[in-house]
């Protein structure tokens, strides 16, 4: 054991070759460095590398008469020829310049497919429609249905309803997929105005399509049946054939829906 005890050799903490003295400054310059280190004995490669040729930025072109020289050198990349007076500073490409098409739609955890909601804007409000889908816009498409309060299938935001503690299951109620933004969007003929025309103001009368009269037949058909086999089918015809309104020292915040 003593034996091993004196092969044992003490182990000294490293020490670097290069270290900062008490006023902050480097003992050894870089250059005494690259000495001590014997970095001149590394051999770099010095082949030098073939850079790639840049594209001709002007073209010589011949002109004719004996007094013009005969060529002239055009440029390839012409300049602008008119300014703006003002300078428009350039818009950085980020995160917030996303197309409308590709926001993340987010919808109140209350509305739900089947949730009875109160509009509170447009020509029908005040009138309770159930709750369908979200469409890819954000807004949500609802119906009356039609035979009970007069409230056909429309798009709405949600900003504008109050969501209702009703519901309905609509599990087995199938929407058709054709019902998206652009089946909603109007469309315009366009006309060629004479010169009789040009201060007529007559505006077109909106006509419903046949498409829509059907598909809002078939929708509120079976929404029809899944409201009678609601125990309490007399009362939701009746609550969503009624219209919401506010009277005397009823106040909408103290209010449960």
């Amino acid at each position: 054991m003593a034996d091993k005890e004196k092969n044992v050799v003490e182990k000294k903490p490293h020490k670097p070759r290069n270290y900062k003295l008490p006023g902050g400054v480097w003992r050894f310059s870089s250059s005494q460095m690259y000495h001590r280190r014997g970095m001149f004995k590394i051999k770099r490669d010095v082949t030098k590398k073939e850079r790639p040729k840049r594209k001709p930025r002007t073209v010589v072109k011949p002109i004719g008469g004996d007094k013009n020289g005969g060529k002239r050198i055009v440029k390839l990349r012409k300049q602008r020829r008119y300014y703006p007076t003002e300078d428009r500073p350039k818009l950085k490409k980020s995160r917030k310049m996303i197309p409308f098409a590709k926001h993340k739609r987010y919808l109140r955890k209350r509305i739900t497919p089947g949730t009875v909601l109160i509009l509170l804007a447009g020509r029908h409000r005040g009138k309770r429609v159930i709750f369908l889908k979200q469409l890819p816009s954000g807004l949500l498409l609802v119906t009356g249905p039609f035979k009970i309060n007069g409230c056909p299938l429309r798009r709405i935001n949600q900003i504008y309803v109050i969501a209702t503690s009703t519901k309905l299951d609509l599990t087995d109620i199938n929407i058709p997929a054709h019902l998206n933004d652009r089946y909603f969007n109007r469309k315009h003929a366009k006309k060629e105005k004479d010169e009789a025309e040009i201060f007529e103001t007559k505006s077109e009368e909106y006509a419903v399509t046949e498409q829509r009269k059907k598909d809002q037949i078939e929708v509120d058909k079976q929404i029809l049946e899944t409201i009678k086999k609601h125990p309490e089918k007399k009362m939701m015809l009746a609550y969503l054939g009624s219209v919401f309104q506010l009277r005397n020292k009823m106040y909408p915040h103290r209010m449960k829906f």
